[in-house]
């Protein structure tokens, strides 16, 4: 039987940083690596020491979900490692955003893991892992960046309650919060053009330091992985002090006045 890893967003950011700090330590018969770019995922082959199977997908499509379901029903294979690392953010006003840009953004950050999950589940071995990459948004509510951050609430919460669902398989399940950090993210999160919502980064992290901090915390058993102070400080501030105070104090910091003109 043929052990697998399955990394989804492994074109680029943390994705691909994960996947490299994953081949530092572990080997499997093959990688699976699903993304849109077919360049960049066979240039895998280059820094993994793993034959790589590029997956060319647009995970927004539900087409996608069933050609990895086919490719998984189609020869024997245990998944030692899921990797959900493919999403997006948008940084506008509810009002200016468009409908399709919301859905699409709810779809690929929320339905796509919880799908994927589904469908390699009865080929995830004993001992297996998933990784579910969330955001530090996740632990509150935040304007201008309201849906991305209420996608990502989704997978950490999903993702911790399916690590004790899963616990009799021994199956690992960790929720990654990365602060802001070095990737093409911000490409698509800001619009061209447009006056920015965030005009202060507290801070801004590496996202090789950001991943080996995440294979130290599923090898620990952790289910949420936190890198970096800031990051550690501010979830216990948003932890103790009432949501509608740090909203408050975010929108301050960042000059926003709750309209869609984002500035004041």
């Amino acid at each position: 039987m043929k052990r697998i890893a399955i990394v989804t967003g492994a074109s680029s950011g943390i994705g691909r940083a994960f996947l490299l700090e994953v081949a530092k330590h572990e080997t499997y018969d093959e990688v699976w690596v699903i993304g849109r770019n077919e360049a960049t995922l066979k240039a895998l082959e280059a820094d993994v020491h793993m034959p790589i199977r590029p997956f060319v997908l647009d995970l927004s499509d539900p087409s996608a979900l069933v050609a990895i379901k086919d490719a998984l029903a189609a020869e024997e294979v245990a998944v030692a490692l899921l990797v959900n690392a493919a999403g997006f953010g948008l940084f506008n006003h509810t009002e200016v955003m468009k409908t399709e840009q919301i859905l699409e953004m709810t779809r690929l950050n929320c339905e796509t893991p919880a799908a994927l999950i589904s469908i390699a589940l009865p080929y995830i071995e004993k001992g297996g892992a998933i990784v579910n990459i969330a955001s530090c948004a996740a632990f509150q509510p935040i304007p201008y960046i309201n849906a991305y951050a209420a996608t990502k609430a989704y997978v950490l919460s999903y993702s911790r309650g399916l690590n004790r669902e899963l616990r009799y398989r021994d199956i690992r399940v960790l929720a990654v919060t990365p602060f802001w950090t070095k990737t093409k993210f911000f490409d698509r999160a800001v619009n061209d053009g447009e006056k920015k919502v965030v005009i202060r980064y507290t801070a801004m992290y590496d996202p090789e330091k950001v991943m080996k901090r995440a294979y130290r915390d599923l090898k620990k058993g952790k289910d949420v992985s936190v890198y970096g102070a800031k990051n550690r400080f501010q979830r216990f501030l948003v932890k103790i002090l009432p949501h509608s105070l740090v909203m408050r104090v975010w929108m301050r910091q960042q000059k926003l006045d709750g309209t869609p003109e984002i500035r004041k």
